[in-house]
């Protein structure tokens, strides 16, 4: 379609301004004809050009249309080799050890009161060493805490692997170390090696993607000092083909790790369950629900000093024989502005447990005579205790946000057998407020300040000061929901 230039809007204007009085001069047939033929000339230069743009537009969208047909055609392919064993791919790529590595430095200063054995009371403590029961649990004044080196990468397009090495006061242990599927299909998802469980909620995150400096009290009763729980054995995952997340999972392992013990054997240790469900509610909320079941076994168990109280009032050392059933729900709500998290968000969480413990206990003084001196007793017992935290995290600007989280256990029932005429056996409840503030510079930086009032212990009310920096070097994926 010819449209007008200014220039040639500019000549038919100035015909039109033309006064009606009769012109000085009268233009010629060849003025008139030059005129003609300038108009010509610019119609056709425009129609050349959109008839060139057209072709243009044609040729691009060829081009696309070719890439996508491609994209499909891969994307077919892959499904295809995916529904093939791994173990004979039709082609095998070179294997180059190009990993994504990151550092965490995770440091604080804490000011808290000097207790002697602390833990909480009226629960099996999950550790044997001094300093506490999680990461820096104990450690009062300036420490630096906990840091990670983690290392992933696509081992080939079947597989991945990652290692998480945690450093602390020059001890170096391995947190994480496995392989996991690319391409099962059908839902699937394999993984193997040293890997946290799938159970609960915030099991699977580490110490610094917590929206707190410290774990919930229900975390450390559960699992002792990293108050997470991690053996060494395989999962499998499968995600149905639902319109909203619908997860199963399992797991087998060795359950050397607290509530079981490391025992010399070939068999099985622990065994999981969870199952895991989620959807978006609008463009703004999406939630999160989970149970899950953890069985495994202890083999002389030591309770550590401090944990019981002979009835002559001495010390008392606890060695439990037996299985631990631990059942476990979670939840989380999430809001942001139609799903935009920059500038504010909200998060509710919460978790509830519930263990039991059945098999025998002896119970021995610091020297390892019998309770009270007298003969050795090997009695029954059996335990049900529960707990559970709820917390709500605020972001209140794109480098603000503050929390409030309350903890509350239950150490239920106990029953000792025939040492409870050995053993003193009173009940408590732990309880714990606590707030927090933090500022980022980015996703990379973190400095948090933290306020608790911790009545876990008997008798002992523990007002706690948390100053805490999280900085984050290299390259690091996006944490789980």
């Amino acid at each position: 379609m010819y449209k007008p230039t200014p220039t040639a809007l500019a000549v038919a204007l100035s015909f039109c301004a033309v006064p009606a009085s009769p012109p000085a001069f009268a233009a010629s047939d060849a003025d008139l004809a030059e005129i003609r033929r300038q108009l010509q000339q610019m119609r056709d230069a425009y129609e050349q050009r959109i008839v060139n743009l057209e072709q243009k537009l044609a040729k691009a969208e060829g081009v696309a249309a070719k890439a996508e047909e491609t994209a499909r055609e891969a994307e077919s392919s892959a499904r295809q080799a995916n529904l093939r064993s791994p173990a004979a791919p039709a082609t095998a790529p070179a294997n180059t050890f190009n990993p994504e590595v990151s550092l965490i430095l995770q440091g604080q200063y804490r000011k808290m009161k000097d207790v002697e054995h602390r833990q909480i009371s009226g629960f099996w403590p999950g550790t044997t060493h001094d300093h506490g029961d999680d990461h820096g649990a104990g450690e009062r004044g300036f420490s630096i805490d906990h840091t990670e080196l983690v290392l992933e990468a696509s081992i080939d397009p079947f597989w991945r692997g990652k290692a998480v090495l945690a450093m602390a006061d020059g001890e170096v242990e391995t947190e994480e170390a496995w392989f996991q599927s690319l391409g099962l299909g059908y839902g699937l998802g394999l993984k193997g090696g040293r890997i946290r469980s799938g159970i609960g909620y915030l099991n699977e995150q580490h110490a610094h993607a917590w929206d707190f400096s410290d774990a919930p009290l229900m975390y450390t009763v559960m699992f002792g000092e990293h108050a997470s729980y991690a053996a060494d054995g395989v999962q499998l995952k499968w995600v149905a083909p639902t319109p909203f997340f619908l997860e199963f999972g399992s797991e087998v392992g060795r359950g050397a790790n607290f509530p079981g013990t490391d025992r010399n054997g070939n068999g099985i240790g622990d065994g999981t369950f969870f199952v895991h469900v989620g959807d978006d509610v609008g463009s703004s909320h999406s939630w999160r629900a989970g149970l899950s079941y953890l069985q495994t076994k202890a083999k002389n168990r030591s309770s550590g000093d401090g944990f019981f109280t002979a009835s002559d009032g001495a010390d008392a050392v606890g060695i439990f024989d037996g299985k631990s059933k631990t059942m476990i729900a979670d939840f989380v709500w999430k809001w942001a502005p139609d799903g935009n998290s920059k500038y504010r968000s909200f998060k509710l969480q919460g978790e509830y447990f519930q263990r039991r413990e059945k098999g025998t206990l002896d119970c021995q003084d610091d020297a390892g005579a019998a309770c009270n001196g007298g003969a050795g007793v090997v009695s029954d017992y059996r335990t049900r205790q529960s707990g559970g935290y709820l917390q709500g995290v605020y972001q209140f600007s794109s480098n603000w946000r503050a929390g409030l989280r309350y903890d509350r256990l239950d150490s239920g029932s106990r029953h000792f057998g025939a040492n409870d005429a050995n053993i003193v056996n009173s009940s408590f409840t732990p309880k714990r407020l606590t707030v927090m503030a933090d500022y980022s510079w980015s996703e990379f930086s973190r400095m948090r300040l933290q306020f608790a009032q911790d009545k876990s212990m008997q008798g002992v009310t523990d007002n706690q000061v948390w100053l805490q920096y999280i900085m984050s070097l290299g390259a690091h994926g996006a944490h789980r929901f």
